[in-house]
């Protein structure tokens, strides 16, 4: 989530160059977005963080309608998080089934 702040930042330089769009509101959105990224690092265990997650992708990918490099990137950093969510829950899962497990003596 941190490279993404970047990434968003960055965007929104790019972004910056575009007529139609004013200043304010690209660092309006831009800054909602990284202030997201930031805050999900502490609320991806909580319910709900995933999902606010997902959205964030979500919105990252369709940014490149205003700046089309997005469009790779967003897909890059979407696959990032299916990636971590995905392999997140199978090593919780891991841990969980570990700890369930009688503690063995050991053999002298």
């Amino acid at each position: 989530m941190i490279g993404e702040f970047f990434i968003i930042g960055f965007a929104g330089l790019v972004a910056m160059k575009d007529a139609d769009l004013s200043t304010g509101t690209v660092w309006t959105v831009c800054g909602i977005a990284m202030f997201l990224c930031v805050a999900l690092c502490g609320m991806i265990t909580r319910p709900g963080g995933v999902v606010l997650g997902w959205a964030l992708q979500v919105a990252l990918v369709l940014s490149g309608v205003f700046v089309p490099m997005m469009f790779f990137m967003g897909a890059l950093f979407a696959l990032l998080w299916w990636a971590s969510v995905h392999f997140g829950r199978k090593v919780d899962e891991a841990k969980a089934r570990f700890a369930a497990q009688p503690e063995q003596p050991d053999a002298a």
